[in-house]
């Protein structure tokens, strides 16, 4: 009983030393995507809500990055991303009215103009990284 009590100590102990050196070998960027509680996508989304650099208060910041997490399920959940939808104006429009119907959810602070911006970038980003289904 003893014997099975140690290799069981011994096995969290392994697996404890596996954990800590898994989290050394993480890259700065995914610390900042597992601390901010997002993922790499979503991340990447509020990077570019984020990027005039606006003053965000903590509840702000996480207003946004709900927003974030809404905007890609609402893409996702709705089939927005089908096969082949940059090829149809019809299909980008419908990318683009969603994008600005979520973001329109961003807190007062941003202006017209950062709204615009955060419009243009998103809806540029997901075009790029997004090819369909």
């Amino acid at each position: 009983m003893i014997d099975a009590y140690n290799a069981g100590a011994a096995s969290v102990d392994m697996f404890f030393a596996n954990l800590v050196a898994f989290a050394r070998e993480l890259n700065a960027e995914e610390q900042r995507h597992m601390a901010e509680k997002l993922s790499e996508e979503e991340l990447a989304v509020l990077d570019l809500l984020t990027a005039p650099t606006l003053a965000l208060s903590k509840d702000e910041r996480e207003a946004v990055k709900q927003i974030a997490r809404e905007l890609l399920e609402t893409l996702k959940r709705e089939q927005k991303l089908v096969l082949d939808w940059r090829k149809y104006q019809r299909t980008r429009a419908d990318v683009r009215l969603t994008i600005e119907q979520v973001l329109d959810r961003l807190p007062q602070r941003y202006s017209q103009q950062h709204y615009q911006v955060a419009c243009d970038s998103v809806y540029q980003h997901i075009y790029d990284k997004y090819y369909g289904a």
